[in-house]
Formats: structure tokens, sequence, C-alpha cells
């Protein structure tokens, strides 16, 4: 095989059109952060669910003469990685391909920055709760308690780990316990971006927000830290004011990801042309 490895950029999919058009524009940002660098060549968006194109169909569209390097987009290792990606690899090597994959984003002390960031200013009656998807597969839920163990350091300070779905914590508990302390639960939103679990947790802290106003009154509920209403911080990739913002340190993490599978030669390629990111 010659030439620089190709990648298959794969996040979960969503419905969200919110959600689809930030995905796109990290998976165009990463491309082009890999192709000037000179340490991938095409570059290829997919999903494991919802969206197309699938995992296979990324493979087969992307060069065979040359290494495919998967890229889970994705926060934590759980089934789509260990059964949906891990079988599509199986079948492409089975077939003679050169497929690889990396470990997924998190846990990453470069994410913690970023949660770091998207919270509010924090008081001492706040508690800061990690609020992730879940997962049936424990070692998923293990790796976003290290999420939280990561964050606690960034801030300094205590972090709890809830999750809207799956096994561990469910986040709704320890965000009614947070409120009956009169703490202000203040949630770093541990999602790539828009969708279904995001419309979960902001029901969750809305739920909340109305019980703070019946119980604190409609003025002093809506001040940050008077009430038990709570705060959902923004996902790590957020538009504003209409233009999308993709933290560079996402972009880091995937570049040194790639890095770590490709072979040696794929790492010290010239600069090349603007990437081409294909899509469905």
């Amino acid at each position: 095989m010659t030439g620089l490895p190709s990648v298959g950029l794969i996040s979960h999919g969503t419905s969200s059109p919110t959600g689809q058009v930030l995905i796109e524009v990290l998976a165009a940002e990463i491309a082009t952060d890999l192709r000037i660098r000179g340490i991938a060549d095409e570059v290829m968006l997919g999903h494991v669910d919802v969206q197309q194109p699938d995992v296979d169909e990324v493979i087969n569209r992307l060069p065979a003469d040359r290494p495919v390097i998967l890229v889970p987009l994705l926060l934590s290792p759980g089934y789509h990685v260990h059964v949906d990606l891990a079988e599509a690899v199986n079948r492409a090597i089975e077939s003679g391909r050169d497929v690889r994959r990396t470990p997924t984003l998190g846990p990453d002390t470069r994410l913690a920055e970023i949660l770091a960031d998207r919270l509010p200013a924090l008081s001492d009656n706040d508690d800061v709760i990690l609020a992730a998807a879940g997962s049936s597969d424990e070692r998923a839920n293990e790796s976003c308690r290290e999420m939280g163990r990561l964050l606690a350091a960034e801030l300094d300070r205590p972090v709890g780990v809830g999750f809207l779905a799956g096994g561990g914590a469910p986040l709704k508990d320890l965000v009614e316990e947070s409120r009956s302390r009169g703490a202000r639960p203040v949630l770093a939103n541990y999602l790539l971006a828009p969708g279904f679990f995001d419309d979960l947790a902001r029901k969750l802290v809305a739920g909340g927000m109305e019980a703070g106003s019946a119980k604190y009154g409609a003025a002093k509920s809506s001040s940050a830290g008077t009430g038990p209403s709570g705060v959902l911080a923004s996902p790590l990739l957020t538009g504003s004011n209409g233009a999308h913002v993709v933290p560079h340190q996402l972009v880091d993490i995937v570049r040194d990801r790639v890095r770590e599978v490709a072979q040696p030669q794929a790492r010290t390629q010239p600069h090349c042309p603007a990437p081409q990111v294909l899509n469905a």
C-alpha cells in the first residue's frame, strides 16, 4: 500500500438538524487540519446510527490501496464501539482491507478544559454534575466517571456524574438531591452536540426551573444561584450568534488519535492542498 491513509470520522448520528450541521463543521475542520499537516488524504464522515453513510459504506468508499483509520467521534466506548465498529473493522480486515480503529474522544484532559469553559461562574452553593448519556456497557460509564474526575481536577472542586440512560447514577436523582439541599445543580454537558439526550437534559432542568419558580417566586428563581432550578451548560459543540464554533481541543484530540495508529511515514509528508470531505 502507498500514500497517506484515509480517515473515516464516525459519529453517532442524530435527527437534530443543528446537531447534524455541527458534526459536519467539526468533520470539515478536522479534515482541513489532517490534510494540511500531511497526516491523511481523504476524510469522510459516517455514522453508526440514524444517519447515512454507515461504517461499511465509509470503508467501501475510501481507497482500497491505503490504510483506513476510523476515528469514533464518540465520547466513551460503549456498544457502538465494541460491537458496531468492531464488527465493521473485522469484516473489512477479512476482506483484505487495512482498517484500524482509534480510541474514542474521551476521557481526555482537553475535554475537561472545554467542559469547564462552558460552565457559568460558580459559587460555593453550586453542585457541579457531569451530565452523560449513559450506556448499558459499564466500560462506557466508567469512562464517563473518569471524565468527571478529570473535570474535578480542572475545576479544583467535587464533580458528580449522572447518566440520562443506561447504568450508573441517574442524572435525575443527582439533580433532585442537589435541589433538596438548597444547592444549585450546574450540569456540565458531556454531549458532543444537540440531539435526543441534550433535549432530555434540558427538560430535566426546565422542570426544576418551574418548581423553583413556584417555591421561591419567579423573580428570585430567575437569578443565577438564588434558587434550586439549576443550569445546563452547552454541549461541546455549540452554535453562537449564528456561527458554529469548534473548540480547537477537539481537533487536537482527533489528530492525536489518528497519529497513534498511523504508519510512521504518514506523519512526515509535506503539506497538501485543502481537503476533500465526502458526505452521503
